[in-house]
């Protein structure tokens, strides 16, 4: 009979709402923008670069503008030879490694320009991988800025970068000067001229208490080597943000914590709270027996669970603790509802598709209301009263 129902109402043209599941979890999707293909970073500690990449390919989406898939290759290359020579400036005082910020990407595309994948190798097939894994590469170039940044004695030798640019050369494949693309020839930065994305009308988001809101400051975590800014606005300002922007069909580039025990590789991100009086008795029981960390995640993350509601008071002790730092970079790309109603922010990650939700992990509101480091959002996805609050 069901089946019949089914049948019937296809035949007539109604559009069913689309709906995951897994485990104790159904979701029901409210709104989907558009993203490119899902990517897989594997083994390359670059997340900031594929989902930042993906953030505008997105972008490029909703501006109906076509289909692009750019080079990480490209942008890791540039960036890792910035972070390096900051490094070296600094005796050693910015730390040098793959992490980053979308800001790298930005600063990238605005002083380098940009390329299609097709004009350089993928991460990894220089090495003859199918996925990228930059272990080696970064092991190398570690060890080679450290015996630079470690030099105590005489002048350092105006060398050094030639000697860097080789490794990553030989592992990324050299950036190049021009390309042809589509049948015509351009340079990086003729190609990012052509494409309709202007840098200046991106920003970066934040919400923290140690500095005034509705002004901007670089957000004090390693991977912020470049000491961008971001403006400071009030966490449920900042929500507002993800939330009208979401809604408007904007993609966000989204910097993000994800050591907590309530995400999970199956696609999940809550903020379970144990102590709840909500929690029932069986639960509470099944919570005490668990010993082991990936015992007590995987309880956390098996169904939709009582949660925490974050203050702003919540996010800046998690930030100035450490419990909060800057993990992940993904692209928030949708709204959808669990079983109970309650609203999850779709995000596409960079591990591939073999997850329950191939590529997609849903985090709950006050997941992201806690653990977000920093977002990047058009500028035109920001609410007008937020924007006014910020000279925007």
């Amino acid at each position: 009979m069901i089946k019949k129902v089914l049948l019937s109402i296809v035949a007539a043209g109604v559009m069913l709402p689309a709906v995951a599941q897994n485990n104790g979890f159904q979701f029901t999707t409210i709104k989907k923008n558009p993203t490119t293909k899902v990517q897989n970073q594997n083994r390359s500690s670059t997340c900031w670069c594929f989902s930042t990449l993906s953030f505008f390919e997105a972008e490029l989406l909703r501006m109906g503008k076509g289909t692009y898939d750019f080079s990480e290759a490209f942008v890791v290359n540039k960036t890792m030879m910035d972070r390096a020579t900051k490094a070296v400036r600094t005796h050693g005082d910015v730390s040098f490694s793959p992490g980053g910020f979308a800001s790298d990407v930005e600063y990238c595309w605005k002083h380098y320009g940009i390329v299609p994948q097709e004009a350089m190798p993928t991460m990894g097939s220089l090495q003859g991988l199918e996925l990228p894994n930059n272990s080696d590469l970064d092991e190398l170039a570690e060890a080679y800025v450290k015996v630079i940044t470690d030099k105590e004695d005489g002048p350092i030798s105006p060398l050094w970068k030639q000697g860097l640019q080789g490794i990553y050369d030989s592992f990324l494949g050299k950036c190049p000067e021009k390309f042809t693309y589509q049948g015509k020839e351009y340079t990086p930065k003729s190609f990012a001229e052509s494409l309709p994305i202007n840098i200046d009308d991106y920003v970066t988001i934040t919400s923290f208490s140690h500095e005034p809101f509705y002004s901007q400051f670089a957000i004090e975590v390693p991977d912020n080597w470049r000491w961008a800014l971001a403006y400071n606005v009030p966490m449920d300002e900042m929500m507002q943000v993800i939330d009208n922007a979401v809604k408007n069909g904007f993609p966000i580039a989204w910097g993000a914590d994800v050591s907590e025990q309530g995400f999970s590789r199956n696609g999940i991100g809550q903020l379970p709270d144990v102590n709840s009086p909500n929690m029932s008795g069986t639960d509470m029981a099944r919570w005490t027996g668990l010993t082991y960390t990936s015992e007590k995640r995987q309880f956390l993350t098996s169904k939709p669970l009582p949660e925490i509601t974050p203050t702003q008071e919540d996010r800046q002790k998690g930030y100035d603790n450490w419990e909060t730092t800057d993990d992940h970079g993904m692209l928030i790309y949708g709204l959808a509802k669990d079983q109970n109603g309650k609203e999850y922010y779709m995000a596409q990650n960079s591990w591939g598709t073999d997850n329950p939700y191939k590529g997609t992990w849903y985090f709950t509101k006050a997941f992201v209301a806690m653990k977000t480091i920093d977002i990047m959002v058009h500028k035109d996805a920001l609410p007008k009263e937020i924007a006014k609050k910020l000279g925007l």
